[in-house]
């Protein structure tokens, strides 16, 4: 496994100073939204307010600066669910200073930024960040990392760089995974409504809708497996 963070800039932009990836030049999360989108794509995508039970598991493709995992807390928080477990994927992990600068920008979260930066390691193992949740960010090529994973998540939050711009993460092999690692009655939801991601997801095992995307984006695409595991 190497050791190494994700290479990054910052670009100014209306909404503020955004972090870009060099190696994808592709920004971390929307530049019309960050939390609105995590809450329409995956929250609202993968219809967890109406599925928050006791150890829900969500699976994660594409940790980046944690906002994610931040929406998906705070939402859990607002009303007592038990235990959350979320385990993520990410080849290369933003420096912890660099999560800090980047998760300023969204004062909704910040109580909880606060817990997860205090806390906050990634590739060794299950980290329990609170009481209520359990997080896992496991580092490496996700094709290598996600079909030696033991577990099965709930939910996915397919959220790599644009398909354009980092098709290694949307290859119909890993997708073949993530529903290898889906339970039963689980789903996915992504902001990309690109064929070849709907047709690799269709191929994998899931039921595929294209549904109204988030901002600019015309559509997204929401998948629930088609069979048990």
């Amino acid at each position: 496994m190497t050791d190494q963070t994700a290479p990054l800039i910052w670009r100014e932009t209306d909404a503020g100073r955004v972090p870009v990836s060099t190696q994808f030049d592709d920004p971390y999360y929307s530049l019309g939204g960050g939390l609105d989108e995590t809450r329409h794509v995956f929250l609202g995508g993968n219809d967890l307010h109406a599925r928050f039970t006791d150890d829900l598991h969500i699976g994660e493709l594409g940790f980046g600066t944690g906002l994610n995992l931040l929406v998906t807390w705070t939402d859990w928080l607002k009303q007592p669910h038990g235990k959350l477990h979320f385990t993520s994927f990410e080849a290369y992990p933003m420096a912890k200073s660099d999560m800090a600068e980047a998760l300023t920008a969204f004062p909704e979260v910040a109580p909880l930024s606060s817990i997860l930066l205090d806390k906050w390691s990634a590739g060794d193992g299950p980290v329990n960040i609170a009481e209520n949740l359990t997080l896992e960010v496991i580092i490496g090529d996700a094709r290598e990392t996600l079909p030696a994973w033991q577990g099965r998540a709930d939910a996915w939050f397919l959220d790599g760089f644009s398909p354009a711009k980092n098709p290694a993460l949307w290859e119909p092999t890993l997708l073949q995974s993530v529903a290898d690692h889906t339970a039963p009655n689980g789903t996915a939801a992504t902001y990309s409504a690109a064929g070849h991601v709907r047709q690799s997801l269709t191929a994998a095992g899931f039921n595929v809708s294209r549904v109204q995307g988030f901002g600019r984006k015309r559509h997204m695409t929401t998948a629930r497996i088609a069979h048990a595991k």
